[in-house]
This record gives C-alpha cells, sequence and structure tokens, in this order.
C-alpha cells in the first residue's frame, strides 16, 4: 500500500498570516487538510505541511512519499543537511521546532522525499496551494508559538 502526501505552505508576507494546504492520496482514498496562522513564514508553512501530512496517517508500515514545492524542506533531507544541522544542535538554524518534530515523524514513517516545481499545473500541488492560502484568509486563525518564541529571542 501507498500513500503520496502533497503539501504546499503560503504566507501573504514573509511573515505575515499563512497556512498550508495538504492532499493525501491512497488508491481510491483522498482526503485535504489545511489551517491557517495569524503570523509566521513560507518556510515554516512548507514544513508543517509535511509535519501534519505524515501525522496523518493512520496506518503505520507502507510506502509513503512526500511531494513538496519546497527545496527548503525536500533538499534539507535529501542533501542530508537536515542530519548536519541536528549533530551540530540547529546553531544559528531556523524553524528548529519544526525540524525536532520532522524528524520524529520522519525516522518512524521513513517517507521518499520528492520536489515538484510550484506553479507549473501539477494538480495536486496546485490545490494545496489553494488551500493554503485560502487558509490564511480564514478569520480565525491560530497563533504560530514557535514562530513567535523565535522572534521573540531573536529581539532579546
Amino acid at each position: 500500500m501507498r500513500v503520496v502526501i502533497y503539501t504546499d505552505g503560503s504566507s501573504r508576507g514573509n511573515p505575515g498570516p499563512g497556512g498550508y494546504g495538504i492532499v493525501l492520496e491512497s488508491g481510491s482514498y483522498r482526503k485535504e487538510l489545511s489551517e491557517g496562522f495569524r503570523t509566521t513564514t513560507n518556510n515554516r508553512m512548507e514544513l508543517l505541511a509535511a509535519i501534519e501530512g505524515m501525522k496523518a496517517l493512520r496506518k503505520r508500515g507502507m510506502e509513503v512519499i512526500v511531494v513538496s514545492d519546497s527545496k527548503y524542506v525536500v533538499d534539507a533531507v535529501n542533501k542530508g543537511w537536515l542530519f548536519g544541522w541536528e549533530k551540530k544542535n540547529y546553531k544559528d538554524k531556523k524553524n528548529v521546532d519544526l525540524w525536532i518534530e520532522f524528524l520524529k515523524y520522519y525516522r518512524e514513517i521513513k517517507p521518499k522525499m520528492k520536489w515538484v516545481k510550484g506553479h507549473n499545473n501539477h494538480p495536486q500541488n496546485e490545490r494545496c496551494d489553494t488551500l493554503a492560502v485560502e487558509a490564511s484568509k480564514r478569520p480565525d486563525l491560530k497563533v504560530d508559538f514557535g514562530f513567535e518564541k523565535e522572534m521573540k529571542q531573536t529581539k532579546d
């Protein structure tokens, strides 16, 4: 059994209101997820989409492919940068809270990471983009506590 997790993140302003969109597909099964945040960054939303997609899986032991248009996310894994960052305790890296959470699910699920060019008429990627943008415009945006904590530490 194979599951493909299509993901995208968006922020209107960087930082600004943002959101993520996810499409999960396995055979005839399809599920869409999205969430919006009042202040965040595009990279955080790209990464959070991958995390939330993996978290949404109900079964383990399947072949999982995470498809993203984010070089930040895909290259960090496929080029091994993330594992070097981890060894150096994420020194001078952003989004540490999300990378730590990402690794928790990545190591459990062991997905393949695949990059697709964004805004290139890929149906699932385009749908994820729409979901992410729509989520960023909702009236009930959540707080991205990790981002706000990181911003506070930067100012201190």
